[in-house]
């Protein structure tokens, strides 16, 4: 996806906006296992993906648990270092060769004090971002590990083709045993 695509649907906004907006938007290139955010570090930028996979997770200390997968067109920021410039939780690996766009959130807050269309983008995205986190936490409490894995196959299922089965049953917060259980019940 382009940079209008992502932008666009997030919130339209008027093309001198736009443009204002893609003046501090610049395109970087990271490969496949490097690090894009680390936990416990203020994240001054905000990303999104042109091209390429990645995913958020936490470590513990037996494992990392994964807790989000992003692809072309999603945004990829911490929104503790974004809403209050504080260090994140998560830390962020891309899976894939990646083509991003970045954006320096301090640059992003300049334009949030001159532009009102740009304010209203910004809080579009941070609405769009919470409802995510919203919709994750209720998918874990309220679903099974079989509910969730049919949801990725439903609405995700280019995950299933890209992403280390490992990383799926984190996800899911089971064993890959246990996912592999749940592919054979579905075949």
């Amino acid at each position: 996806m382009n940079i209008d695509q992502i932008l666009d649907q997030i919130y339209i906004l008027p093309e001198a906006s736009k443009n204002s907006l893609k003046a501090y938007i610049t395109e970087v290139s990271h490969p496949k296992g490097y690090c894009l955010m680390e936990a416990d570090k203020v994240i001054p930028f905000i990303y999104f993906i042109r091209k390429g996979i990645a995913r958020a997770y936490s470590s513990t200390s037996d494992n990392d648990i994964t807790f989000w997968f992003g692809s072309e067109g999603q945004c990829v920021l911490s929104m503790k270092s974004y809403v209050e410039s504080k260090p994140g939780y998560e830390s962020i690996e891309l899976l894939e060769d990646c083509d991003l766009y970045i954006l320096e959130t301090e640059n992003l807050r300049r334009l949030f004090n001159e532009d009102i269309h740009i304010a209203n983008w910004g809080r579009k995205l941070a609405e769009a971002e919470m409802i995510k986190s919203e919709e994750l936490i209720i998918s874990r409490q309220f679903k099974t590990s079989l509910e969730r894995y049919k949801d990725i196959i439903q609405y995700q299922p280019d995950l299933l083709k890209r992403v280390q089965l490992g990383h799926i049953a984190s996800y899911l917060g089971i064993t890959q045993v246990s996912l592999s259980r749940i592919r054979a019940e579905i075949k």
